[in-house]
């Protein structure tokens, strides 16, 4: 009765079991008080899929890229500055990746957000950028990455936010200027035409679905370790 249970309290009696927290503070307080066996499902701030896989790295990319040490290479982020973005700012810069992102005004990565990645990078070795230029941020990039415009519980704000993005469209004159065999990755479903055009998406440059199969392995992976 009354006053539901402070968080560590609760952790320290589920004891092994998993917990899904909805944001990033109440994701952090977890990992702190359970130290493990935390998943994180993620509204604004963390991907709830490509933030389990980060982790584990991600063999589609790896594979396109032939290579199993991706330090070194850059990462560019197109769009914006959401949970997706996060999370793979941290993965990046865990991995020793090179990361740049391209963000309109008023909707680049939070402070504290970067401010953590610039820690993961100081051990890894990674540099960072934030760019209102994509064409900057995408150049000489080994992996474009974007995501929609308007994520769930933004759609009110969906025509102000197709023109605020349009300029940051991942199209094949963008992809023009980064590395010759750049790959190109979305966490999908995909609005065409949008964020990526259909020539990128089915072109040679594309790993979307490879990159869907990856995100199919790791979350029967998430199962099979939730019925053990």
């Amino acid at each position: 009765r009354g006053k539901s249970p402070q968080l560590p309290d609760w952790l320290g009696v589920m004891g092994n079991d998993y917990i899904y927290p909805y944001d990033v503070p109440t994701y952090y307080q977890a990992l702190r008080a359970a130290g493990y066996r935390v998943g994180c499902v993620g509204k604004t701030d963390l991907h709830k899929k490509d933030h389990w896989e980060g982790e584990n790295g991600d063999r589609p990319l790896m594979h396109h890229l032939g290579f199993t040490d991706p330090s070194g290479n850059k990462l560019a982020y197109i769009g914006d500055g959401n949970n997706v973005a996060t999370s793979l700012l941290f993965g990046a810069t865990k991995l020793g990746m090179d990361f740049a992102i391209a963000s309109p005004p008023g909707y680049e990565l939070p402070d504290d957000v970067w401010s953590l990645g610039q820690q993961f990078g100081a051990d890894s070795g990674s540099t960072m950028m934030a760019t209102k230029d994509p064409v900057e941020a995408a150049a000489d990039a080994d992996v474009i990455y974007t995501d929609v415009w308007t994520s769930m519980g933004q759609e009110d704000e969906t025509q102000e936010r197709i023109k605020i993005f349009t300029p940051y469209q991942i199209n094949s004159e963008l992809v023009a200027h980064a590395h010759p065999d750049v790959i190109v990755m979305h966490c999908l479903p995909a609005h065409r035409g949008q964020e990526i055009t259909d020539d990128v998406a089915d072109g040679p440059s594309s790993v979307l679905w490879d990159q869907a199969e990856n995100r199919m392995h790791a979350q029967k992976a998430i199962l099979a370790d939730l019925m053990a």
